[in-house]
């Protein structure tokens, strides 16, 4: 008895013994596998499959195919061309049996990876999945609390209030508690030098003496 099967989008006309090369299958070597896909089984002819034939064949081996080089040459003032070289990966096969009825009962795994198997045929035979169950819903997220504003670094105790002199404010105030600058009398007490000295320290550029901070830290002091 004969049949002609399809797998791998090919035809072969065979019977039990025949060994033969068809598509690379997922299976290894020594294992049984199952074509479902049966055009013909003797005088049976499928519309457009025979219900039930099957043709069962043991894997003899993994191989490739004989190389098939591919030459590309491009016509062109700065033409080019490419030879590159392809051997197809096969699976050796020996036909066992030829089944006209029962073989979508015997058991035997499809044989499935180059298309021996269609998909409606792969989804056919596989168990139905269960619905994933939905994810919980993750909790919400707790809205941040805003971080709380940082407060402005107090001033020492027994500081004065360098704002006061003429040209300070906030900023040029830090500066000079930076400085260790903190009480009118400190600057009250600065000479020539000690104002050389601030005013490239802190670059002042001479506001020292241009506002006249001695003389008003003086006046405050007191």
């Amino acid at each position: 008895m004969f049949a002609v099967m399809k797998t791998g989008g090919k035809q072969y006309r065979v019977q039990a013994g025949d060994v033969l090369r068809v598509e690379k299958l997922a299976a290894d070597a020594g294992e049984k596998v199952q074509f479902n896909e049966i055009l013909m089984v003797g005088a049976t002819v499928g519309t457009p499959m025979v219900d039930g034939a099957a043709v069962q064949a043991d894997v003899i081996d993994q191989i490739k195919g004989e190389k098939v080089i591919h030459f590309v040459k491009r016509r062109r003032k700065h033409g080019s061309k490419r030879t590159k070289g392809h051997r197809q990966q096969l699976t050796l096969l020996r036909v066992t049996d030829i089944l006209e009825k029962g073989g979508d009962k015997s058991g035997v795994k499809a044989a499935i990876g180059a298309g021996s198997v269609s998909g409606a045929a792969v989804a056919a035979a596989a168990p139905a999945k269960k619905a994933a169950p939905k994810k919980e819903e993750a909790p919400k997220a707790e809205a941040k609390k805003a971080a709380p504003k940082k407060a402005a670094p107090k001033a020492e105790a027994g500081a004065d209030d360098l704002k006061k002199l003429s040209g300070v404010g906030p900023a040029l105030e830090k500066k000079l508690h930076a400085a260790g600058v903190t009480t009118f009398a400190q600057i009250a007490a600065w000479g020539a030098d000690d104002i050389a000295e601030f005013d490239e320290k802190l670059s002042f550029k001479g506001r020292i003496e241009r506002e006249g901070w001695v003389d008003q830290a003086k006046a405050l002091a007191e």
